[in-house]
């Protein structure tokens, strides 16, 4: 099974194509919000606590489209990594 595009039919190219343009276009129109939601949920931490991961599991999974919730996702991972 191959895995490049050059090799795939134009029809199923030109939808992976698409699909990478559109979330290019969502990361490139939400990014900001997306590191504002991050540092609201992060700033949780301290106030809940040992429960703040279940509670940041529930905070993503009301966020909408998924794909935006890997975003914040990853901002929120970038600021509780270690420096």
């Amino acid at each position: 099974m191959s895995y490049n595009l050059a090799d795939k039919p134009a029809a199923e190219r030109d939808v992976a194509e698409a699909e990478k343009a559109r979330l290019f276009e969502l990361w490139q129109n939400n990014l900001q919000r997306a590191k504002a939601d991050a540092a609201r949920l992060f700033a949780e931490k301290s106030k809940r606590k040992g429960k703040w991961g279940e509670w940041l599991r529930g905070q993503l999974g009301e966020l909408s489209p998924p794909e935006y919730a890997s975003m914040v996702q990853r901002e929120v991972n970038r600021l509780a990594a270690p420096r």
